[in-house]
């Protein structure tokens, strides 16, 4: 790997070679040695950098062997507390309807609620603007996504 990394600094040595070349025509020879002691300096700079980059994969190596080892993951089971089917109170029927649903049901209702009457903020996303039937259940005229389950729970009994 290092002849690799030599011969690219031997082109471009060759590449300033040439036009110092057509320089030498005008210029006195003492300007010739310059580019070559600049190819020299930078030549360790390039050989400090490599065992660097030759540590860091032997880390990355190691760390995948343990996890290899591991027993293939199990389909997940949902909680139980999840798919338990709760009644809404008066308010949240007013936008989900009358039935009892689990959790997740409820909120994938009022998901669908939301978007059919264009209520999610046109510039943050994020955030619900509520109408008349939502500020019955939020409590408040906008709310983020992430305090929608919250919300909700006040609401399922």
């Amino acid at each position: 790997m290092a002849t690799a990394k030599k011969a690219p600094a031997k082109k471009a040595a060759a590449k300033k070679a040439a036009p110092a070349k057509k320089a030498a025509a005008k210029k006195p020879v003492a300007k010739k040695a310059a580019p070559a002691k600049k190819a020299a300096a930078k030549k360790p700079a390039a050989k400090k950098a490599a065992p660097a980059k030759k540590a860091a994969p032997a880390k990355k190596a190691a760390a995948k062997k343990p996890a290899a080892k591991k027993a293939p993951a199990k389909k997940r089971t949902p909680n139980a507390a999840f798919m338990k089917a709760m009644t809404p109170s008066a308010a949240l029927a007013a936008v989900i309807g009358n039935a009892a649903a689990p959790r997740t049901e409820v909120v994938s209702k009022l998901w669908t609620y939301i978007k059919k009457h264009g209520l999610q903020d046109k510039v943050n996303k994020r955030n619900i603007n509520a109408d008349d039937k939502l500020k019955a259940v939020f409590g408040k005229s906008q709310v983020t996504m992430f305090e929608l389950a919250g919300l909700i729970g006040k609401h399922l009994s």
